[in-house]
Parts: structure tokens; sequence; C-alpha cells
């Protein structure tokens, strides 16, 4: 793909896709429209890279859909000096993006390969501002607190508590929670010191997290 296919096949994924989503925010369609996500997205799929599918990874794993990243990035309501928690690196493209709308970002994978190729990739677009971390992050992330927003990747079959307690006062965290075909993307907010509301956003169907915790099923 020459240089103006790939400015068209971007021009057209945030009109195409990302907008019609509603995703209308100014800040998150400049920072998509000026990330360029053929870097983050594996060789073989570059072709792929604006299309409206989950475009495969490593270990089972897939990059969200540029509508849903949209989505999400508007959600958080980042703000400059926002301190980010992201559960599932991936790629690291809604890495970079959220670093760019936020003030820093703590970024948590299971896949060590994944954290490793995602810092080649941000350092390779000059981005500082992201600490990367292996672990397993499925149930919460008991090692760090205090995010004024928090970004699930992967869905939860069950919504815990694991990330609730990670948030500032006003925080936010995007999650998505059910099982397949049907699931639901929700917003929590923290209210007060043991008080959240919950906000459900839309319907979608995403992998859930590798070790997330699952429904409790009974035998007879």
């Amino acid at each position: 793909m020459n240089p103006m296919n790939i400015e068209e096949a971007r021009f057209n994924m945030i009109e195409q896709q990302i907008r019609p989503w509603d995703v209308l925010d100014d800040k998150v369609l400049n920072v998509i429209s000026s990330t360029p996500r053929e870097d983050f997205v594996p060789e073989a799929y570059r072709a792929l890279a604006f299309s409206d599918i989950s475009i495969p990874l490593a270990h089972g794993q897939v990059m969200m859909p540029p509508r849903l990243e949209g989505r999400l990035l508007q959600t958080l309501s980042l703000k400059p000096d926002d301190r980010i928690l992201e559960i599932g690196t991936g790629s690291g493209y809604l890495t970079a993006c959220l670093s760019r709308l936020g003030g820093s970002v703590v970024s948590i994978d299971l896949y060590d390969d994944f954290i490793q190729q995602a810092e080649a990739r941000l350092e390779q677009h000059d981005i500082h501002n992201v600490r990367l971390v292996q672990g397993d992050a499925a149930s919460g992330w008991d090692a760090d607190s205090g995010f004024d927003a928090i970004a699930v990747t992967g869905s939860l079959p069950v919504l815990h508590r694991g990330f609730h307690t990670l948030l500032n006062p006003g925080g936010r965290l995007f999650v998505i929670v059910g099982r397949p075909p049907i699931m639901q993307a929700l917003l929590i907010t923290r209210t007060g010191d043991q008080e959240w509301s919950e906000e459900s956003l839309f319907e979608v169907s995403v992998p859930p997290l590798e070790n997330a915790p699952a429904p409790s099923t009974f035998r007879f």
C-alpha cells in the first residue's frame, strides 16, 4: 500500500467506520488520524490495518476493530494529566492513543512478547509516557492504584470488583462484560469511597481476557 493509498484508507476508516459509530470528539479523531495504525498491525495483516475487523494477533488475541477503539477512547473522556491503566497491551496501538490523550499510561499484558513488541513500536514513535508491565491482571491489579481511567481491552465473562477500587474519585472504567454472542460495554465511574455508578453503553462481542474469572457453574 503506497502512502497515498494509506492516507485514503485512514480517512475512510474514520469517516465510514468511526464517525458513524458516534465517535465525534475532535481530540479522539485527531489522535486516531495521527497515530499510524498500520505500524502496530502484524506484517501479515498490514493491508487490513484500516478494515472493520478484529485483526488477529499471536496467542489467539486480536486488535479491536477501529470503531470500538474510537468508542473506548471517547467514553473515557481523557484529560491531559490523567493517569491511565490499560489491561491488555496487545499490539500497543491503543496504548499509543491512550498515551497521547492522557498524561501517563501503565499497560499490562500476560504475554512478554507483546510487551517487547509494543515497547519497540512506542519507542519508534517517540512515545515515552508509558510503562509496560508483564503480568496477569484479569482479576485486578494489586501492584498499583490511583488511576483516573482504566481501559480493559478484553471482555470479562462476569463483572468483578478487581478494577473498581483502583480508580480515583471521579475515575472512569471502560469494560465489556458477558458471554457470546452478546456482551455489554459499560462505563463505571467512581462516585464515592465505596460507591460507583454504572452506565450501559452498547452491545458488542470481543474475546475474553485470558484467565478472567468465569461464572459459577452448578452440578446436579
